[in-house]
């Protein structure tokens, strides 16, 4: 199965199995986003629910082609930034 996991402007599209867990996704993600995984943050967009790290795709309803947005831990303070992700609408205008 593959998820999309967004953040901001940047998609990516990541193969996984329904019996990976959200850690695992966010051990992929750590060279890709060079933040360790503890300052990561995935939460299905569908539901808005955050991914607990211990459990599977398949128990949190992940399915094939899921939306997930990633956001991370600000480092300023121990808050994890709110979920932005660009839509095309961002980037054209009509006159």
């Amino acid at each position: 199965m593959y998820i999309r996991v967004k953040r901001h402007k940047t998609t990516y599209f990541m193969q996984c199995d329904p019996t990976d867990t959200a850690l695992d996704i966010k051990q992929k993600l750590q060279s890709l986003v060079d933040q360790p995984t503890d300052s990561q943050r995935l939460t299905l967009l569908t539901s808005n629910t955050i991914l607990e790290d211990s459990k599977t795709l398949a128990e949190q309803r992940v399915e094939n082609d899921a939306v997930v947005a990633l956001t991370l831990r600000k480092p300023d303070d121990n808050e994890f930034e709110e979920v932005y992700i660009a839509r095309l609408e961002d980037f054209t205008s009509f006159s």
